[in-house]
């Protein structure tokens, strides 16, 4: 399937449901405390979703080939979960991290984005994790402009994370994304610069590396979805929807609630 160039009106449709999958994770930042249940979450966002946004939840009944239908409205991955963790009736505890992970479909757009919480009080070492993750993925993020290839995103987080001790995982990668939830290209998040796809103005995908405390392999559990570390280290990731712009980017998940840029980076890319 050949990469799709957005036009200006797609791209206002993206920015749309960006905004709105953003607004998501505002609301239900105040909820993310110990003694919620990640059912109770998903709960919560599909219902503003639905209700309060006119959308849809993109990942309730998705079934890419292979798969059983994935049976919530977001994704919930607890501590030593990578990816996809299926919300439950298991209360969050104390010290707790999870990455929630929303999909927005809005007049047929998809806004993709994903944020790690730390539920109370965190370790030092949980922390760390989180902040280094967000930090790999504006790495990332600062790297696209027109002219730019897939394999310096990839490159560019790989070594700052493998700098700071931590591993990337490799069987999971960021993806393009518009009419369709999942699109080309694929986005490594690891790498060799000046390699892959060349970056051109209109292309829209996410960035989302995922970022193990341990080693850096995985593996499947039981429900066909819920990805964890093999070693049971901490994993964090966080995930944002990138438009290529004439000169650069443009971050397309954004609202009021959302994280700035590391003040770290910001001071070095200024």
């Amino acid at each position: 399937m050949p990469i799709t160039i957005k036009s200006a009106e797609d791209i206002e449709g993206m920015r749309v449901a960006g905004r709105l999958a953003s607004e998501v994770l505002d609301m239900l930042t105040p909820h993310v405390r110990p003694g919620i249940t990640t059912d109770e979450l998903d709960a919560l966002a599909h219902k503003h979703i639905t209700e309060v946004q006119g959308g849809i939840p993109a990942p309730l009944h998705y079934a890419p080939a292979g798969y059983t239908p994935y049976p919530k409205s977001i994704c919930t991955s607890v501590n030593h979960q990578v990816c996809h963790g299926i919300p439950n009736d298991r209360p969050l505890k104390n010290g707790d991290i999870v990455n929630i992970d929303v999909t927005v479909i809005k007049d047929g757009w998809h806004g993709d984005t994903s944020r790690m919480y730390l539920v109370g009080e965190g370790s030092i070492a949980a922390k760390r994790l989180c902040q280094l993750t967000y930090e790999a993925m504006w790495r990332g993020i600062e790297k696209v402009k027109p002219g730019v290839r897939l394999g310096d995103i990839g490159h560019a987080i790989q070594t700052f994370t493998e700098r700071q001790g931590y591993s990337v995982v490799r069987e999971f990668c960021g993806h393009g994304i518009g009419r369709r939830f999942h699109e080309e290209p694929q986005v490594l998040h690891y790498g060799r610069p000046g390699t892959l796809e060349e970056l051109v103005p209109g292309m829209t995908f996410t960035i989302e590396p995922m970022v193990n405390a341990g080693r850096r392999e995985i593996k499947e559990l039981g429900d066909g979805w819920t990805i964890v570390t093999k070693d049971r280290s901490l994993s964090a990731q966080w995930e944002h929807t990138v438009l290529v712009t004439e000169t650069g980017y443009e971050v397309l998940t954004v609202s009021a609630g959302s994280p700035k840029a590391p003040q770290a980076l910001a001071a070095a890319t200024a």
